[in-house]
């Protein structure tokens, strides 16, 4: 992973378009939903290569998030941008206090049974509704739920490691 990869962090994607002036419809990862909207400017990931994107204006429309970028004034326009990854850099992230981290702090960290046994690695996050879900690549792929004192013993980030209390036969 190059330095500029590691700095981009992936918030969303372009879902589909919306109307006939260019407008896209957000699959957003960003807690609240419509809060990708406000972090400018965009890097989509347009084939095996990302562009930057200024965002002119967005908001929630129904149960979903909409957004218009310059430069895309038509319904042609945004379909081809559909499917699209949206990053945006590191650096304009909020500052996390003590004890949060973002999910992609927490890809490529190393989970430890509370034995020491090593389980594998994080490969990525779900969000499930009832709670999140790390997805572990080790010996096998495992499915652990991200709950607090129950599950998840502790998060070092510093040392790159998440000590868990699962049972890897489950």
């Amino acid at each position: 992973m190059t330095a500029a990869e590691s700095r981009r962090i992936v918030i969303g994607r372009i879902a589909g378009h919306f109307g006939v002036k260019g407008w896209v419809k957000l699959q957003s990862w960003t807690e609240p939903r419509d809060k990708i909207v406000e972090y400018r400017p965009w890097l989509l990931e347009l084939g095996d290569q990302w562009r930057e994107w200024q965002v002119a204006e967005g908001c929630i429309h129904g149960k979903g998030v909409i957004a218009r970028l310059q430069g895309v004034d038509n319904r042609e326009q945004a379909a081809a941008l559909i499917g699209a990854n949206i990053a945006v850099r590191r650096e304009q992230l909020a500052a996390t206090k003590p004890g949060e981290y973002y999910w992609a702090d927490l890809v490529g960290v190393q989970v430890r049974l509370t034995d020491g046994r090593v389980l594998g690695t994080v490969k990525n996050l779900l969000a499930t509704g009832a709670n999140d879900v790390l997805v572990v690549q080790g010996a096998r792929e495992y499915l652990i739920p991200f709950i607090r004192g129950q599950v998840i013993k502790q998060v070092d980030l510093d040392a790159r490691v998440i000590c868990v209390d699962w049972d890897p036969d489950f």
